[in-house]
């Protein structure tokens, strides 16, 4: 099984993304942390945010094992309330990593040799063509 692993450095507030195999992933919780070494990043310590499913739902710390579940939320993540006080019923992924998992958000923890620019490199800004000369708009 492969996963998308969305790396984030919160010291150059910058993120990456790598498509990993899930060995050393695979029955991790939400909050543990896994040698960098998974993704090709030697000397990184990365701990494991969130992530969501092949659905598209998303993997919520304070649910156990690894089914979707659905559950009462008052807060996100899966669920953001308009009102105080609102309640909804919503189908979330529990907080334990499991082949059914399509992406893992982590964080970096501990910092390797290499720097985090340099393994993910920023991507160039397309240039928008001018209007063309001429013509009527």
């Amino acid at each position: 099984m492969a996963f998308k692993l969305v790396i984030s450095d919160p010291k150059t507030r910058r993120s990456g993304q790598k498509e990993v195999s899930g060995e050393g992933i695979l029955g991790r919780k939400i909050g543990e942390k896994f040698s960098g070494a998974v993704a090709g990043l030697e000397g990184y310590e990365l701990e494991i945010t969130g992530g969501s499913d092949k659905d598209g739902f998303p993997m919520r710390k304070d649910v156990e094992g690894t089914a979707r579940k659905r559950i009462l939320l008052s807060s996100g993540p899966g669920y953001y309330p308009n009102m105080e006080g609102q309640r909804k019923r919503k189908s979330i992924r529990g907080s334990v990593v499991s082949d059914d998992i399509a992406q893992i958000n982590a964080k970096v923890v501990k910092h390797g040799s290499k720097p985090f620019d340099e393994l993910f490199p920023p991507k160039k800004k397309e240039e928008k063509p001018d209007k063309k000369e001429g013509s009527a708009e």
